[in-house]
C-alpha cells in the first residue's frame, strides 16, 4: 500500500471538492495501521439499463480506490430510483415502478467490471434495508433534519421561489441517500458536482447515528455529445460503454472540440503530462482537430472493447463519413408489397429506419433519404418490387437492405 501522502495525491487527481481533506487522511492512517480498507461507495439509480461514459467518471475513480487496496460498494439504486434523484432538475420527477428500476439494473453488473476489479466489489441495492423500514423508522431519519436544510439546496430553494411544486417525497430522497451511509458504514463517497448537497447530507445523518461521518469527493459533470448538457440517455447526447464498437467510435468524433480536453482527462487513462500535450496540441493551429478525436475515439472503444475493434469501427466510420459508402453489413429486412410496391413512408418505417410515419415525411421533405444512393424527393413515391434488395440511407448513418416481395 502507497504512504497516505501518496495516495491522497491520487484521490485527489480530478476531483472537484474533497470535504474534508484531513478526515481523509486520518482515515487513511487507520487503514494503514489496521490494515482494514476503507470503504468507498457510489449509488447509482437506474433510471436507464445502459451505463454510460458520465457514470465512469466516477466508477474511475472508484477503481483508484481499489488499486490502492480500498474496498468499494457499487450501489444500485432500485428503491432511491422509486423517489427520483431531484438534483439538478427543475420539476418533480415521474416516480419510477420497482420492477422496471430491476430490469434496467440487470445488466449494471457486467458494465461496471468492464472497469472496476470484481474482487473488491460488493454489488448491493439499496432496497435491501430501505423497503424494510417501518414508519417509526422513517420518522426517526426525518427527525434528522429540519425543512429549512432541505430548502437550502439550491433547486428546491429555486423552485419554492418560482412557486413550482416540491413533492414530498423528494425531501425523503437526500435522506434516504444518507441512510445508505448509515448501513454500509461509508468511509467514502463519491458522486457528481450535483450531487454536493446530499453527500453532505449524508455526513449530517451519519453523526445522528452515532458514525463516524464519510469523507465525500465531488467528480466533474461530463457534458453529452451535444457539448451542453449533462451527458444523458433521456437528452439522447449518451455514449453507452455496452454499445458496439462502431456506435462509441461514431458518438465520440461528434463531440465538439472544445471537449476533447476533457474526454480525455476524464475518460481516459492518459497522465497529465499527456493531456497537457494534447491541450497544446489543440491550440496548435495546424492541428485538425479530428484527429485528436480519432485518437480518443480508439482509446475507448479499445477500453470497452478490444484493439482490433477499434480498428474496425475507425474503418466503418470512414467508409460511411469519409468515402460515403454504405457499411459493409446491412441489417437485412424484407417487406411484403403489392402490385404497386411499397409506400416509401412504410419502407422506412418497416425497416426501422424511422420510428414514425410523421419522422418518415420530415426526413425525405429534408432530402435525407436515398434508394440505391439516388435522393429520394417524393413522400408519395410507391418503391416497386423486384428479387434484389435496394440499399436505403436515412441521415448519414442510418442503412438497410430492403428486400419488397
Amino acid at each position: 500500500m502507497m504512504s497516505v501522502e501518496e495516495q491522497i495525491t491520487i484521490i485527489k487527481q480530478g476531483t472537484v471538492d474533497l470535504i474534508p481533506e484531513d478526515l481523509l487522511r486520518e482515515k487513511l492512517e487507520r487503514s494503514m495501521t489496521s490494515k482494514r480498507p476503507l470503504t468507498v461507495k457510489q449509488g447509482f439509480d437506474p433510471t436507464a439499463p445502459d451505463i454510460h461514459l458520465g457514470h465512469t467518471v466516477g466508477l474511475r475513480k472508484l477503481r483508484q480506490f481499489q488499486d490502492l487496496g480500498h474496498h468499494v460498494v457499487f450501489l444500485v439504486g432500485d428503491f432511491t430510483g422509486m423517489i427520483g434523484d431531484p438534483s439538478g432538475v427543475s420539476n418533480t420527477r415521474k416516480r419510477m415502478d420497482h420492477k422496471e428500476l430491476l430490469h434496467n439494473a440487470k445488466t449494471y453488473t457486467e458494465q461496471a467490471f468492464k472497469i472496476l476489479d470484481p474482487k473488491r466489489t460488493d454489488i448491493d441495492y439499496n432496497s435491501r434495508w430501505l423497503s424494510k423500514l417501518v414508519f417509526s423508522d422513517v420518522l426517526e431519519l426525518a427527525s434528522t433534519q429540519t425543512v429549512a436544510r432541505i430548502l437550502e439546496r439550491d433547486d428546491f430553494e429555486k423552485r419554492f421561489r418560482e412557486n413550482k411544486p416540491i413533492g414530498l417525497v423528494e425531501f425523503m430522497y437526500p435522506l434516504a441517500q444518507g441512510y445508505d451511509s448509515v448501513v454500509l458504514k461509508a468511509d467514502v463517497e463519491l458522486g457528481g458536482t450535483e450531487q454536493k448537497f446530499n453527500l453532505l447530507m449524508a455526513r449530517e445523518i451519519q453523526r445522528a447515528y452515532n458514525e463516524e461521518p464519510q469523507v465525500i469527493l465531488t467528480m466533474p459533470i461530463l457534458e453529452g455529445t451535444d457539448g451542453v448538457e449533462k451527458m444523458s440517455k433521456s437528452l439522447g447526447n449518451y455514449i453507452g460503454i455496452s454499445e458496439p464498437a462502431e456506435e462509441i467510435f461514431g458518438k465520440t468524433m461528434r463531440i465538439p472540440d472544445k471537449l476533447i480536453v476533457k474526454y480525455f482527462d476524464l475518460v481516459t487513462s492518459r497522465t497529465p503530462d499527456e493531456i497537457e500535450k494534447i491541450r497544446e496540441r489543440l491550440a496548435d493551429s495546424s492541428t485538425n482537430p479530428s484527429h485528436l478525436k480519432r485518437e480518443l475515439a480508439r482509446d475507448l472503444v479499445t477500453q470497452f472493447h478490444r484493439a482490433d475493434a477499434a480498428a474496425s469501427a475507425e474503418r466503418h466510420f470512414d467508409r460511411i463519413h469519409v468515402q460515403h459508402h454504405a457499411p459493409e453489413e446491412l441489417d437485412k429486412v424484407t417487406l411484403d408489397g403489392d402490385s404497386d410496391g411499397l409506400w416509401i413512408v412504410k419502407v422506412l418505417t418497416g425497416a426501422g429506419l424511422c420510428e414514425s410515419a410523421s419522422q418518415a415525411r420530415r426526413m425525405i421533405k429534408q432530402g435525407a433519404v436515398s434508394l440505391d444512393g439516388g435522393k429520394v424527393t417524393d413522400v408519395e413515391l410507391h418503391v416497386e418490387r423486384r428479387s434484389d434488395a435496394y440499399t436505403v440511407k436515412v441521415g448519414k448513418r442510418r442503412f438497410a437492405s430492403v428486400t419488397i416481395k
